[in-house]
């Protein structure tokens, strides 16, 4: 583990501007998806009344609950936890939606965000060979960039590789699943969706 100036940085950190950006207007409540040890749940919390963050590592969810930062911490399955519908503002994920059927955790997060809420996810795609090679190359070139500079910091969270799903796959579930969503490919080996529950 290694950080700059005291900051840490990885890939997922870097897009967590993408998150914060969603945060629609007047909104009160957010659950992030697979919180590990609480980073954009802390990040959330600046900006949001009450925060809950979820995930079924218990060693994330203990480090998360060291910090004094007025979220809720659930050790839990969010897929199966007893959340009220349309209960939350925003719902925020981070490089989880890999780590379940991603159709199955995209009805789940829908069904969790009140009308006019926002779905804010990044995540993880797998590459299709040779076709994403020279995006690839240059994602690589420049996460090399981002770590000489910014050093790297390695969350404690499980690893899911490689990601089952690929990128258009990806784009295809969100039209589906999520009509009128933004998709957009980043170039570090990320993607994200955002999205706006339908008031009716």
């Amino acid at each position: 583990m290694t950080m700059r100036n005291g900051r840490r940085w990885n890939h997922n950190i870097h897009y967590h501007p993408c998150i914060l950006r969603a945060v629609p207007e007047g909104a009160r409540r957010a659950l992030d998806v697979g919180c590990g040890e609480g980073m954009l749940a802390r990040e959330l919390r600046r900006v949001l009344p009450q925060v809950t963050g979820i995930d079924l590592d218990a060693p994330s969810i203990a480090q998360a609950r060291e910090h004094p930062d007025d979220v809720d911490y659930i050790l839990g399955d969010f897929l199966t936890h007893p959340f009220a519908p349309a209960s939350f503002d925003v719902v925020a994920s981070v490089a989880t939606l890999h780590h379940m059927d991603a159709a199955t955790g995209l009805a789940r997060m829908r069904e969790l965000l009140r009308p006019g809420g926002v779905l804010a996810i990044v995540g993880l795609a797998r590459s299709t060979m040779p076709h994403d090679l020279p995006r690839d190359l240059a994602g690589v070139a420049v996460s090399t960039f981002h770590r000489a500079a910014k050093g790297h910091w390695e969350h404690p969270s499980p690893l899911v590789w490689p990601p089952p799903v690929t990128y258009p796959q990806m784009r295809a579930l969100a039209a589906d699943l999520l009509p009128g969503s933004q998709y957009r490919r980043h170039l570090m080996l990320r993607y994200s969706i955002t999205w706006r529950k339908p008031q009716n």
